[in-house]
C-alpha cells in the first residue's frame, strides 16, 4: 500500500497530463468539448479512474466516449512518460454525471419552494382546528383532579416532590 498524500499526488498529476493532452495532442475528429473533472487512483498505483463531462448531445457524448477509448494508449504512455513511476497505471475513462445530478437537484429544489408557496398561501386565512392554546393553564379550574404543586399527594407526598420545609428529598415528620 501507498501513503495517501502520494497517490492523491499521482491522481492530481494524472489529471493534468489527461486533460493537456486532451487539449493539445489528441486531434479525433470525435473527441468533443471535455472536461476532466477529476481522476481517482487505487491504493497499489494500479489503476487510474478519470472522470470526464462532455457537453452535447447523447450521441456527442457516445462518440468522445469513443475516442477517449481509441487514445488511451497514447495517453497511458504519456502519463507514464511525465510520472516517471515504475508501473503506468491502466486509465478507465468513466463520464461524470455531476452536470446531470446538478440540474435533477435543482429541479426537486424548484418544486419544494412551489410546495411551500402552495402551502403558504394555503395556511394565510386558516385558524387553527382547536382551542387558540391548546394547553391547560393553571387556575383555569376545569380540572378539579389536577393536584397544586402545594397540596399533598394521595401517599402523603406533596405533588412537586418537594419536603414541607421546600426542600427536595422525604418529608420532615
Amino acid at each position: 500500500m501507498v501513503d495517501a498524500a502520494r497517490a492523491r499526488k499521482l491522481a492530481d498529476r494524472i489529471q493534468q497530463i489527461v486533460a493537456e493532452m486532451l487539449e493539445r495532442r489528441i486531434k479525433d475528429p470525435r473527441l468533443g468539448f471535455v472536461t476532466v473533472t477529476d481522476t481517482r487512483i487505487t491504493n497499489d498505483l494500479r489503476d487510474a479512474t478519470v472522470y470526464y463531462t462532455v457537453y452535447g448531445s447523447d450521441g456527442e457524448r457516445a462518440e468522445t466516449a469513443a475516442a477517449l477509448e481509441s487514445a488511451k494508449g497514447v495517453i497511458r504512455s504519456e502519463v507514464g512518460r511525465k510520472t516517471g513511476v515504475r508501473h503506468t497505471p491502466s486509465i478507465t475513462f468513466v463520464m461524470d454525471s455531476l452536470m446531470e445530478n446538478a440540474a435533477h437537484i435543482d429541479d426537486l429544489l424548484a418544486q419544494a419552494r412551489a410546495r411551500d408557496a402552495e402551502v403558504a398561501r394555503a395556511a394565510q386565512g386558516a385558524s387553527p382546528a382547536g382551542d387558540a392554546n391548546p394547553y391547560r393553564e393553571p387556575g383555569s379550574g376545569d380540572d378539579e383532579d389536577d393536584l397544586d404543586e402545594d397540596e399533598p399527594g394521595p401517599e402523603g407526598h406533596d405533588a412537586a416532590g418537594d419536603g414541607e420545609d421546600g426542600r427536595s428529598g422525604r418529608p420532615s415528620s
